[in-house]
């Protein structure tokens, strides 16, 4: 499998393996080739060099796809890359279609607007049900799929970018896909950096019929990640002509909102510095918020107070446990959410978290010491997640291998603000992921070839 590669990258780069697989047997057949200021050589695909875009490609259409309806981590990415474009191409418009009840909590730029199909929720016994309505699933998912389906044709995207969910929830996407495709939209799947266990993937995809989408239906597939820290297909198998697709973006930078969309007054209760705990969604976090509870419960004595946000999925009753637990103790605050995480990530001494490939980001970006306590259930992205970025001196991680006792959180609590940060490990690019996908996009929309057909011409 022939890669391009840089032929002068800097020094500090010289073990480090950037890479993008071409579209045919040689390097030839890629119709475009730049090198970012990182240092990483990006392809403008095949498929984006033959595909005619609007004429004016200043009014250029992205829409991206959330499957999501609980949780937090899909529509955060999403809103990061939408927020991301508009700011660098003046004319381009994005729509985000998802399931997400909270959406409306987020700031988005002017060119940035969503559509919300009818949501629902994954049962603990692995089945879907209808968040609010009292209808059944299928009527659900038949509604969800025509809506998605509607707004595509009306929309009518440049740019059609699916995030995780290859076909979509259920293959909610699966006509989507096809009508866009035909129309000559270029369809993109977005991977964060880790997906499950090799084997569990596997298992997963091949139940979904995932791979002939891949093959035939995306013409690129956007890895949030880099290869040296994890690659999110190792270990199972994957065709060559679908390797050839991925392009490794890097993490995506998270930044301060800019002052005119700041709130106003102080978000933070506290006037010192704090450790933040962050259960991401909330849904599955109450087993770091107990543990952290504990450790300040069992030792008053803790040189740094604690704001635990407990996540807008966390149940009530649950909530309202902590919270009197919470009321108890001096030196802990806590809120159920705050849509300016960064805000909070900026203002912290230490973080305490899951691990979901958004607050890892944010660790990133914002260079916080960090303490990871991931789950393992249903899937392993977060110990997988975790476990590499210890490897490599990014955070530290506590595991399940050991009892969760309040003295061993205690101990772990007292060293965290003076870990190293992340920025003392050099991984070039670590966080150009969104520069990087602004290039791609402008490479995309850059052509003045006029053969793309419209989706409303076709009759669907």
């Amino acid at each position: 499998m022939p890669f391009i590669r840089p032929k002068a990258p800097p020094k500090s780069a010289a073990n480090i393996e950037y890479f993008r697989g071409t579209r045919g047997e040689s390097n030839r057949d890629i119709a475009e080739t730049f090198l970012q200021p990182s240092g990483i050589f990006v392809g403008l695909s095949a498929a984006g060099a033959h595909r005619g875009m609007r004429k004016n490609s200043n009014n250029s259409r992205v829409l991206i796809y959330s499957h999501d309806s609980f949780g937090l981590g899909h529509l955060r990415r999403c809103h990061a890359i939408a927020q991301s474009l508009v700011a660098h191409r003046k004319g381009l418009s994005v729509l985000i279609l998802t399931g997400s009840p909270i959406i409306g909590s987020f700031d988005f730029r002017t060119r940035v607007d969503f559509v919300r199909v009818p949501g629902v929720i994954k049962l603990r016994n692995g089945e879907y049900s209808s968040l609010n309505l009292h209808i059944d699933i299928s009527e659900v998912l038949e509604m969800r799929a025509s809506i998605i389906q509607h707004t595509a044709k009306v929309f009518n995207p440049d740019l059609f970018v699916v995030d995780k969910e290859p076909l979509g929830l259920r293959g909610e996407i699966l006509n989507t896909l096809r009508m866009l495709k035909n129309a000559g939209t270029l369809c993109v799947l977005g991977l964060r950096d880790v997906m499950d266990e090799p084997s569990m993937l596997a298992r997963e995809w091949q139940r979904k019929n995932v791979l002939p989408a891949l093959r035939d239906l995306y013409d690129d597939i956007w890895v949030y990640g880099l290869p040296q820290v994890c690659k999110p297909l190792e270990g199972i198998h994957v065709p060559p002509s679908v390797q050839r697709k991925m392009t490794y973006t890097g993490y995506l930078r998270r930044k301060l909102p800019e002052s005119h969309d700041a709130p106003s007054g102080n978000i933070c209760p506290f006037d010192e510095p704090y450790l933040l705990v962050t259960t991401g969604g909330g849904g599955d976090g109450d087993a770091l918020i107990d543990w952290v509870l504990r450790a300040y419960e069992a030792d008053a004595r803790l040189p740094y107070p604690a704001l635990l946000v407990f996540g807008p999925f966390m149940p009530p009753k649950r909530r309202e446990k902590f919270r009197r637990r919470v009321n108890r103790l001096a030196n802990v605050e806590a809120i159920t959410f705050n849509a300016r995480v960064e805000q909070l990530m900026a203002g912290a001494a230490g973080v305490v978290a899951m691990g979901g490939y958004n607050t890892f980001c944010e660790i990133l970006s914002f260079d916080k010491p960090s303490l990871i306590v991931p789950r393992t259930k249903p899937r392993m992205e977060q110990y997988i997640r975790a476990g590499r970025a210890r490897e490599l001196g990014l955070v530290s991680m506590l595991s399940d291998g050991y009892p969760r006792s309040a003295r061993r959180m205690v101990d772990a609590l007292r060293v965290l603000p003076n870990q190293p940060r992340p920025s003392s490990v050099s991984i070039p690019a670590l966080l150009d992921g969104l520069d990087n996908i602004n290039q791609i996009v402008d490479a995309y929309l850059s052509t003045d070839f006029e053969g793309r057909i419209g989706v409303a011409s076709q009759g669907v």
